[in-house]
Formats: C-alpha cells, sequence, structure tokens
C-alpha cells in the first residue's frame, strides 16, 4: 500500500509538538489551544471533552460515562481510566420494563464523565479549570454555528426531549429544529462549567449541581439520591492486552466489552492472508465469521466483573483462538444478534469453552503531547440526548445507560443495584517494543467492537496510513447470516458473498452506522504524529 493518500479523501494531519483529532472542529480546536499554551494531553483531554459537551450535546458531556486509555511517556506506562458510572442503590431488577430502562429517567447511571476528565488533571494535568474549561464556557455563553449533522442529530431526537420541557433549550421558540448555521446557546450549561471550575467536582458529586441533578431526576420518577452520588469514584485499571504480529494490542477491561476486539484478532492472526487485498472474498468471509465466534463469546460471558466470572485469559489465548480458527468454513454461521436474547434461532453459532484454556450516541477523542503522553477516551450518553432529560436549570443531560443492561434473570449483564453496565466502549493502544505507536477508537454501539478492528488491520497488516485505515469501507456483522456493507465495497466482492450464502445490506457509501473513528499513529523514526478523522461524522485532526 503506498503512504501517499490515495485512498482518503483527506491528508493525513501532520504534528511534531501534539495532535488532536475529535469528532468536531471546534473540539479539536480547543485541545490544540492548550497544548499551544504549554499544557499537557491530560489538560487537553478536559478541553476538548468539555467542549464536545457544548457543540455535540446529544453525544456526551457531565451527564455521560466513559473510559480513558493513557499513556505516560516518563513512566513508559499504559493506564486505564474507568469512569462508567453505575446504577443507583435502588436500582432493582423489579423497577425496570424493557421501556423505561431504554428511554426516560429511569434509565441514567450515575455520570461519571466529569470525574474521569477532572481526575486525569488532578493525576497528570498542569493548568487549572479556568483555563481548560474556558472554550466550553465560550461556545455555550456566546453561541457556535451548527453543523449540518448537529442539525440532523437534533432532529433526529426531537421525539426523546420534546416530552420535557427543561430541554426546549435545543429548540427554537416555536419548538422547531435550528437550521444548520443557526447559533445555539448554552447558557445554563456554561453557568455549571463556572461552577466546576470554582469548586471542582466536589460541586456536582457532594455539593449544589449533586442536589440540583437529584432533584430534578426525583421531580421525573426517578431513583437518584444523594448518597449515590457522594460515593462515586473512577477507577485506575491495567489494560488487557494480546500479542499480536509482533504488536501489543491494550485495550480497557471488563465492564468494557474490548475483550471482544483481542479475540477477534487473536483469531485472525493465522487465518487471514494480508498479502490479499482486504476485499478479497475469502479475506472478508474469515473476517466476518471471526466477528461472530468472537461476539458470541463476548454475549455468553460480558458482565461487570464484580458480579460475573469473565474467563478473560482463556479468551485472549493463542491456544483459544486455534480452536476458534478450526469452526470456520466456507459457509456463513448463524448468529443470534448483536446483544443478550432468551430466544436463540435454531442451528444459531454457541459460544466456545475459553474456561478449559484459562492459565447509538458516543463520542471518541484522542490526543498526544510533545512529551509523548498520549490520552484517548471514549465517552457517551447513550442515546441522543441520553435519557431526553436536561436536569433542572444545570442544562446537564442525563445518560441513558441503563439500556445497556439486560433484565433477564439468565444474562451476566442483568441490572442491580451498584452495579457497572457492560457496554462496548473501547479504546486502543498498539505498542512496539512497549512503546506506544497508534491509538484508535470510535463510537458505533455494538459496532464499535468490530470497526476498531478493522482499522486495526488496515495499519498493521495492510499497512494504510492512518487516515486511509479511517476512510476505507467498512462492514458490520448483525444477527443470523446478516451483514450491513458500506457501498464502496467491490460490486463483484459482494457478489460472492451473497453466493456464499451472505446476506449482504448495502448502506450507505460513507455510513455514521459502522462509527467515526478517531486516530493517531506516531513515526518512530521521525517522532511526528499523524492525526486522521472520520469524514463519517464531523471529525478533524489538528496537528501543531
Amino acid at each position: 500500500m503506498s503512504s501517499h493518500d490515495k485512498l482518503s479523501t483527506r491528508p493525513v494531519s501532520m504534528g511534531s509538538n501534539g495532535m488532536v483529532t475529535s469528532a468536531h472542529p471546534l473540539a479539536s480546536t480547543a485541545g490544540i489551544k492548550i497544548l499551544t499554551q504549554g499544557g499537557n494531553a491530560f489538560d487537553a483531554a478536559v478541553a476538548v471533552a468539555s467542549t464536545l459537551n457544548v457543540v455535540e450535546p446529544y453525544m456526551s458531556g457531565i451527564g455521560g460515562i466513559g473510559l480513558a486509555l493513557v499513556y505516560i511517556k516518563k513512566e513508559n506506562r499504559f493506564r486505564c481510566l474507568n469512569f462508567s458510572g453505575n446504577a443507583p442503590e435502588n436500582a432493582v431488577l423489579e423497577k425496570f420494563t424493557p421501556e423505561n430502562k431504554s428511554l426516560g429517567i429511569l434509565s441514567s447511571l450515575i455520570p461519571g464523565n466529569l470525574s474521569g476528565w477532572l481526575t486525569l488533571n488532578e493525576s497528570y494535568g498542569t493548568m487549572d479549570l479556568d483555563n481548560l474549561f474556558s472554550s466550553a464556557i465560550n461556545y455555550a455563553d456566546n453561541g457556535f454555528p451548527l453543523t449540518y449533522l448537529n442539525s440532523q442529530y437534533i432532529q433526529k431526537s426531537k421525539e426523546r426531549i420534546s416530552p420535557f420541557p427543561s430541554s426546549s433549550i435545543l429548540l427554537n421558540s416555536d419548538k422547531s429544529i435550528p437550521k444548520p448555521g443557526s447559533i445555539l446557546k448554552m447558557p445554563q450549561l456554561a453557568e455549571s462549567f463556572r461552577k466546576i471550575s470554582r469548586h471542582g467536582k466536589d460541586i456536582f458529586y457532594k455539593g449544589e449541581l449533586a442536589k440540583q441533578i437529584v432533584d430534578g431526576n426525583n421531580k421525573l420518577g426517578g431513583i437518584f439520591t444523594l448518597d449515590d452520588f457522594s460515593r462515586y469514584s473512577p477507577e485506575w485499571q491495567d489494560p488487557i492486552s494480546i500479542e499480536y504480529h509482533g504488536y501489543k494490542i491494550l485495550t480497557t477491561p471488563p465492564n468494557s466489552s474490548g475483550f471482544q476486539i483481542l479475540e477477534t484478532l487473536q483469531i485472525l492472526e493465522n487465518l487471514m492472508n494480508f498479502n490479499d487485498s482486504p476485499q478479497q472474498i475469502n479475506n472478508l468471509h474469515k473476517y466476518i465469521e471471526s466477528v461472530k465466534l468472537a461476539t458470541t463469546d463476548r454475549i455468553k460471558y460480558a458482565g461487570d466483573p464484580d458480579y460475573v466470572k469473565i474467563p478473560l485469559s482463556g479468551l485472549l489465548s493463542k491456544e483459544y483462538a486455534k480452536i476458534q480458527r478450526k469452526r470456520i468454513d466456507d459457509k456463513p454461521s448463524i448468529v443470534s444478534g448483536e446483544h443478550f436474547s432468551n430466544n436463540i434461532p435454531i442451528g444459531s453459532l454457541l459460544p466456545g469453552s475459553p474456561e478449559n484454556y484459562s492459565s447509538g450516541m458516543t463520542t471518541h477523542f484522542a490526543i498526544a503531547d510533545k512529551e509523548g503522553n498520549v490520552v484517548s477516551i471514549t465517552q457517551t450518553l447513550g442515546g441522543g440526548f441520553g435519557c431526553g432529560a436536561a436536569m433542572g436549570e444545570t442544562g446537564i443531560f442525563l445518560n441513558n445507560m441503563a439500556s445497556w443492561f439486560d433484565i433477564s434473570e439468565n444474562s451476566p449483564n442483568k441490572i442491580g443495584p451498584n452495579k457497572k453496565v457492560d457496554f462496548v466502549v473501547a479504546p486502543v493502544h498498539v505498542a512496539k517494543d512497549n512503546q506506544f505507536i497508534l491509538s484508535i477508537g470510535t463510537p458505533g454501539s455494538w459496532g464499535i467492537l468490530q470497526t476498531t478492528a478493522q482499522i486495526i488491520t488496515n495499519i498493521l497488516n495492510y499497512g494504510m496510513n492512518i487516515q486511509e485505515a479511517i476512510e476505507s469501507p467498512r462492514f458490520k456483522v448483525l444477527s443470523n447470516k446478516h451483514v450491513q456493507m458500506e457501498n464502496r465495497f467491490k460490486d463483484d466482492c459482494i457478489k460472492k458473498l451473497m453466493k456464499s450464502g451472505h446476506s449482504v445490506e448495502i448502506i450507505d457509501d460513507w455510513s455514521p452506522i459502522v462509527g467515526g473513528a478517531q486516530g493517531i499513529k506516531l513515526d518512530k523514526e521521525t517522532n511526528v504524529f499523524y492525526g486522521g478523522a472520520d469524514p463519517r461524522r464531523d471529525g478533524v485532526a489538528i496537528g501543531w
């Protein structure tokens, strides 16, 4: 593959002093501003995350949850910070139905994002919150022009937010959707950020904002308590990893489902012929079937590791991958879908036995600084504007991530008091000789776990640069033999897949269904960062 940008619509962004890539140009600019002022990647992460709360209010924000994967250069160390929230104390199974756990006030988990952002800053940052929140406050106070995508997402979410008067701040006075180019202001959110910049995270988890959020939640029939907020704190964790073609692939441990990415790659390692084209029929078939095997295992085992036993060492072992590869033949297998179900179709692929080998709306961004630190964060509200309700006069939308829990007694991911939800957020780092070389992550619901693996193989195995790898056409495996494929796959390849028994659905050329990735790759010879951003969203990579 050529090192030039022949396979991408835009050039790779480059920077010798740092790189910021996010899903919105104003957020990327906010991060670069901090880097040029002398801040590091951990500082810039707070600026980017808070700005995304304003310019992408439907995707993520203070009321959401997320995960960070970081590389601390001076320690030559990779760490995870889990701020995925948890179910409130009163979240007993009997309170939930399929409807109320998906939308509305009962669908919210305790928000973790703010605690995560500020913990990163407290642990490794150098700048004060007044500087770090300045861009978010400016855009919330003075407004910013809505992109076409902004307007479309607000339109798509109108029915979610319309029942809640506090959410009308996003609509015109006549309740219509603001058109592209309209200036959106969020003064209530700006005031919340000002309070946090003065008082830190305690005001959100123990003080005035906590009380406003809990009161707002309870008035709508929610079950939050002040104790739920006061005892919340994020958790530092070690990444999980595999060795793959001489690289170390690292991601976030459960309650993240990132192990599906790693299991997929383990199966592929000695299965694919990477000398062929990524659109070669045999490669695509084997890739699809590997995804199915790893997905089936994820459904079987994923959950809160404090409540369920997850045989990670077996799932990620090369011995188990060898057994899994033997289950792939030239015909497509049947799978039940992307998530737990009590109704498994006859003939469906069954999970393996790794124990024997045990020795909706999300955003991603990544930042690298001149010292070599890298911060990768995926964070979410769940669906568009989360539960649909902004809390009181805070301008803060709560997530609806309880929707990711199951309400079946048989599921390892059933909802319960204080439990962490199994969810698919899974930023990835790649190391060579234990040194950082690549960060990649994406939104995309269950497709995150498939898209991320595809981008990794595009770079490590097919030799694509970071922008080419992100733009390359993607597929997504669904239930039964159903596969969605972007319309940029070759007709001949699609026809051969269908002839072999796959049920192929053609989706848009550039479909947000298959994610909106952001990535950074380090050239070890020149020490230059290469940034890639996904044209499927409003992504922009800016180098410095």
